[in-house]
């Protein structure tokens, strides 16, 4: 019985080694590489480049208030369409303590000096009338009396402007009121009732009360690569895609390219703008992001391969064309020129006709 298992047991063994041995020595023959065969077309080739960006107003007009004050009323939203003219705010003043004290005084001193002139014009008058002084005397009453009046007047619409920023002469257009500059969309309105505004001198900006834009004359805002400036000019069409509009492509065209670069993560790019042709079905937002595919150059009709079945020897192009395929892929290494390519397909405009049969990738088991 012990015999028996012994002679077993070397049994699996040399069945084992054998094995191995049979396996090892077919996997050690070198096997015939099959590639894949490609057959070149004609066809166009159209080099693009895509430029990422986004959409914004040609003219965004910040509205700013012509005095200081406090927001007392707000009469507009974003999204809403004003006219030029069209009143956004309403300002309340708080003046000053010593130019409205100033400005009282003045009205008091005007009305003093009114009840003087008058009292002097009355008194004239009576005389005149009874022939005991001269007209000039009369006249000259008479012309202080109406300069007195309006000079009450006038400290009357000072303090009126101090106070309140109205002027009693012209309410309608006064400073108070912030109106709308353009005809637009309200893009921002960064205050709220009771908030305080200055307005814009040489010393600051003035407070921002509103944010108008004409979103029917809209830019395409993106930057190009130092590499392909060069290739583009201002009065060349482009198609620009929209993210959040995926099934809108306005054209535009190219009108303006920075004359200087500027760094971004180590390369060097320049600002483009484009002019959008924007429909009249879509209604498009500031600030959506885009993309600008912009066609550099291309042929028509010309004969191309897959860049892959090319071999790059230097400054030299070469293909491998098949000249038989029994018993096993044979093929013959010729030189070609190159034309344009698109990362995909490439131009080749001499060493080969459409007939021939290109090396393709290897085909894998």
């Amino acid at each position: 019985m012990k015999k028996f298992f012994r002679i077993l047991l070397w049994t699996i063994i040399a069945v084992i080694f054998v094995g191995t041995f049979v396996y090892l020595f077919y996997n050690s023959k070198k096997k015939d590489t099959i590639y894949e065969i490609v057959t070149p077309e004609i066809g166009n080739i159209e080099r693009t480049t895509v430029l990422t960006g986004k959409i914004e107003p040609r003219d965004e007009i910040e509205i700013k208030p012509q005095i200081s004050g406090i927001i007392s009323e707000i009469n507009v939203e974003p999204g809403d369409i004003v006219k030029e003219g069209d009143i956004i705010a309403k300002i309340k003043v708080i003046p000053e303590e010593s130019q409205l004290s100033s400005a009282q005084n003045r009205v008091d001193v005007a009305k003093i000096s009114l009840e003087q002139s008058k009292l002097v014009y009355e008194r004239t008058k009576t005389l005149y009338d009874k022939k005991f002084v001269s007209r000039e005397e009369y006249e000259q009453a008479l012309t202080d009396y109406r300069k007195s009046q309006q000079e009450l007047e006038s400290a009357i619409d000072a303090l009126s402007i101090v106070r309140d920023g109205i002027s009693t002469a012209n309410a309608q257009q006064s400073n108070t009121l912030v109106r709308a500059t353009i005809d637009g969309l309200i893009l921002e309105v960064p205050v709220k009732v009771g908030t305080s505004v200055i307005q814009a001198n040489t010393m600051n900006d003035g407070t921002t009360v509103a944010k108008i834009a004409n979103m029917n004359d809209l830019l395409f805002i993106g930057k190009v690569d130092e590499t392909e400036v060069g290739q583009i000019k201002t009065g060349m069409n482009t198609k620009i895609s929209i993210g959040a509009i995926p099934d809108v492509t306005p054209d535009a065209v190219i009108e303006y390219i920075a004359p200087k670069s500027t760094e971004e993560n180590g390369s060097n790019t320049f600002e483009l703008k484009a002019a959008i042709t924007v429909p009249d079905s879509v209604q498009l937002r500031a600030g959506y992001s885009a993309n600008a595919t912009i066609n550099l150059n291309g042929v028509s009709n010309v004969l191309t391969v897959p860049e892959g079945v090319i071999e790059w020897v230097g400054d030299s192009t070469f293909v491998y064309c098949l000249t038989s395929e029994e018993p096993v892929q044979q093929f013959e290494r010729r030189a070609v020129t190159t034309g344009l390519s698109n990362g995909i397909n490439i131009e080749v405009k001499s060493g080969i006709d459409k007939n021939v049969k290109l090396r393709g990738n290897e085909k894998k088991d």
